[in-house]
């Protein structure tokens, strides 16, 4: 039997994005319900367990911008969860340690630390790292600024307010690097940390590293508890504000008559009805497969169609009985060689043997003393690599979203195992000797990616290219009532920007200024309202909504 209930709104998906804006059309009054086909919440911000005693973070590796006056912050907060989010900073004199053949760079706090950081490491660069990253310093403050005003400006107030990010935004970092004069080992170490958003210095925009770098620079952070507590907090809000979230429940098709949505089906024969429904889902599959290219005009199916998506990442969680030897609290970038715009190249040629890259994060430096993420004496690290994008590279044919069986494709399991077996070895060549003392090891590709967040490309940074260098979706659609928010949109990558995405939208629909409100300490949730932690309180389990709670299969720690 068919069964259909009435909502104000739904949420497709419950990655970052999806849950703050869920979040702040319930605190706002109302009726919303989050969909998510996997078994927690969270997107890319959520955990798993192994062995009763390690707990990995699949994208929670760091946040910037946690501390006083923070985005983050503010957006919890608004919601009425103050306090039930803490931060623990990492290393201010150093959070990222970017080792190059011959040169290690300790990344700082603050674009004049950071720059007088560069310039003593490259001291013949200095003029033209200088003018780098006052650009890119100038684009940041401006793209922060704009995020936290009121409203949306005019055309030539917003040249008036960003005339820097109007003169390089949308230009490549190639192109800044080409006007500043740099050499490659200067570019290389400028753009070490350009795959957190999975993109190249020539097909990156400055906004996108000025932003993503600037966030960092005010500080680095990590969750305290791993990043499962944001979304789990979410759920809170939602839920004690008369929202609903429901896991294991895949929408089969969002559904539209006459140019506006009506609500969405379910795998199973369920309809929802809502006049407003919001995907949080993969943009591409939201197009394409849940509405339906149908429904859009020709421009944007076109620009869907031919997208490129940035690139993803294959990852190892380790974790080994022993300790690793003392380091500062600080993530990894490694590079074999100086020259990062070939390293790029090399990577879309599938040429990536011996491996050029990794990227290592240290769960049991940044969050000692949680019992979740390893027993004493033990410690817990991921390790990371971008992968060549296609399916071609795996031996994979339509990929799990489109219902593939892969996991004993022999092909596959090659590639895998090769690749496992090319990151270790270089990860011991950056960390030194660590194999004998593994306890736990697993690998996660691309296509495992795919299989959990059904994200084109297995990538958790969404579109690099949509309709142009730099280009991507707003959170609007041609479709009355039909609205995206997530990685994919022009709000950003990462935890914080699809937070703010999902932030942007809310106030869209509600009419309000809702960021700069926040970050002026406004609260629109009740406080009052969410529920007592008691002892033992998982976050993994409120993470799966009230009404799942308590179902089988939770893995648990100890």
């Amino acid at each position: 039997m068919v069964k259909r209930d009435e909502w104000d709104a739904i949420v497709v998906g419950s990655g970052m994005g999806g849950l703050v804006c869920a979040a702040y059309l319930a605190v706002s009054g109302r009726r919303v319900l989050v969909l998510e086909q996997h078994d927690v919440a969270g997107g890319n911000s959520h955990v798993f367990r192994r062995r009763r005693a390690y707990e990995f973070d699949v994208g929670v590796h760091y946040l910037g911008d946690c501390g006083p006056g923070g985005l983050l912050p503010a957006i919890f907060s608004g919601l009425g969860l103050e306090g039930r989010v803490t931060y623990r900073e990492m290393d201010r004199g150093g959070f990222d340690r970017i080792v190059l053949p011959g040169l290690t760079v300790d990344v700082p706090v603050g674009w004049e630390a950071y720059t007088k950081r560069l310039t003593e490491a490259l001291p013949s660069q200095r003029e033209g790292i200088e003018r780098f990253t006052r650009i890119c310093a100038a684009v940041g403050a401006e793209t922060r600024s704009m995020m936290l005003s009121d409203g949306e400006p005019s055309l030539a107030d917003l040249l008036a307010r960003t005339p820097v990010t109007a003169e390089w935004g949308r230009r490549t970092l190639s192109e800044l690097f080409d006007h500043c004069g740099l050499d490659p080992r200067a570019r290389t170490v400028l753009a070490a940390q350009s795959p957190n958003y999975g993109m190249g210095p020539r097909q990156a925009t400055v906004s996108t590293h000025a932003a993503v770098t600037d966030h960092y620079l005010r500080g680095a952070y990590y969750p305290e508890g791993g990043g499962q507590v944001l979304a789990a907090a979410l759920v809170e809000a939602l839920e004690a504000h008369g929202g609903e979230l429901r896991t294991k429940s895949r929408v089969e098709r969002i559904l539209v008559e006459d140019g506006r949505v009506t609500g969405v089906g379910m795998t199973g024969g369920d309809v929802h009805s809502a006049p407003l429904v919001v995907s949080n889902a993969d943009y591409s599959r939201t197009v394409l497969d849940l509405v339906g290219e149908e429904h859009f005009g020709r421009r944007v199916v076109s620009r869907t169609r031919q997208a490129k998506m940035a690139l993803p990442l294959a990852t190892l969680y380790i974790a080994t009985d022993k300790e690793l030897p003392a380091r500062p609290n600080a993530n990894l970038w490694w590079y074999r060689d100086d020259d990062i715009e070939a390293y790029y190249e090399q990577v879309a040629k599938e040429t990536i043997s011996p491996l050029p890259f990794l990227f290592a994060s240290f769960a049991s430096l940044k969050d000692p003393g949680t019992a979740a993420v390893c027993p004493p004496g033990h410690s817990n690290f991921q390790v990371m690599t971008l992968c060549p994008p296609g399916y071609e590279y795996w031996g994979v044919d339509k990929g799990p979203a489109a219902g593939e069986r892969y996991r004993r494709n022999e092909g596959y399991q090659r590639r895998k195992a090769e690749l496992t077996e090319a990151m270790l070895n270089t990860a011991e060549e950056a960390l030194g000797p660590f194999r004998e003392n593994i306890v736990h090891l697993e690998t996660a590709t691309p296509i495992t990616h795919e299989r959990y967040t059904l994200a084109t490309g297995g990538t958790p940074y969404g579109l690099a290219e949509w309709g142009g260098t730099g280009s991507r979706p707003d959170t609007r659609t041609s479709i009355e009532g039909l609205h995206m928010v997530g990685t994919n949109t022009r709000h950003g990558t990462g935890i914080t920007g699809s937070a703010a995405g999902g932030m942007a939208l809310a106030g869209q629909l509600l009419g309000r200024g809702l960021m700069a409100e926040v970050h002026r300490g406004a609260l629109l949730g009740d406080p009052d309202l969410l529920p007592e932690r008691a002892e033992g309180w998982d976050p993994l389990a409120v993470s799966r909504g009230s009404g799942r709670q308590g179902a089988r299969g939770l893995a648990r720690i100890g």
